[in-house]
């Protein structure tokens, strides 16, 4: 593949839903495509600025209590259900499918994260990013997400500054989402020297050949672009990374 002339070698390296750390406390029930917890893999302790993806299950009306993070950007996402968030900077939300959360948790913060639902179960990826700076002041921010948009192409979800509506994270690294259905096909840019990871949240997709269900993952390396193709309706996350 070439960049302005320059030959790149392009690689991938696929990351399968099944191959992934798991906890499952009862109440919940967490996979780990990096090394999170007491699930250690020296193999996969994250991918460039991307430090965990956590695809968690939450029982009905459980959660995690009050706990402490620093120096560290977490986005939430939910797929079904409903995030019941608080933190020590005075903030209390629920985050829903649609929506998209950034904690910053920089100098210190705080908070907790249960079902909030007594009958529903509550499932979401926990996303930490490895911020560019350490001792930021702690932020939170939430926003919808262009749901028609993203039907139609990529919406950009975070970035480093904040553009198109975007939350911003002190880190230098964009978050993509697309929707696709069958046959749909899409195209993500890469700037030269740049990284992806491919995340499948729901479905099934082919990226470059390659066959990928819910919750695989992949790193590529070095190519122009990331390109999908819907097998059946997909929520597609894309990193690009520097």
């Amino acid at each position: 593949m070439k960049h302005d002339g320059k030959t790149e070698e392009v690689t991938m390296q696929l990351r399968k839903a099944a191959e992934r750390g798991r906890t499952d406390w009862g109440w919940l029930d967490s996979r780990h495509t990096f090394s999170f917890g007491d699930y250690f893999d020296p193999k996969h302790m994250g991918y460039r600025a991307l430090r965990v993806i956590n695809d968690d299950r939450v029982a009905p009306g459980e959660g995690f209590g009050t706990h402490g993070h620093s120096d560290m950007e977490i986005l939430s996402y939910v797929l079904e259900g409903g995030l019941a968030h608080k933190d020590s900077m005075g903030t209390g939300s629920v985050i829903r499918p649609g929506e998209i959360q950034m904690m910053r948790a920089g100098t210190g913060v705080t908070h907790s994260e249960y079902n909030a639902s007594k009958t529903e179960p509550v499932h979401f990826l926990q996303i930490w990013i490895v911020p560019d700076q350490r001792g930021l002041a702690p932020a939170y921010a939430q926003k919808p997400i262009d749901h028609e948009a993203a039907r139609r192409g990529f919406v950009l979800l975070a970035s480093q500054d904040g553009r198109e509506g975007s939350l911003q994270i002190s880190q230098d690294v964009a978050l993509w989402l697309t929707l696709l259905e069958n046959g749909d096909r899409r195209e993500l840019a890469l700037a030269p020297g740049r990284h992806a990871w491919v995340h499948v949240a729901r479905g099934k997709v082919d990226l470059d050949g390659d066959s990928l269900s819910e919750g695989d993952g992949a790193a590529v390396s070095g190519p122009a672009s990331v390109r999908l193709a819907g097998k059946g309706p997909a929520e597609v996350l894309v990193f690009d990374l520097a």
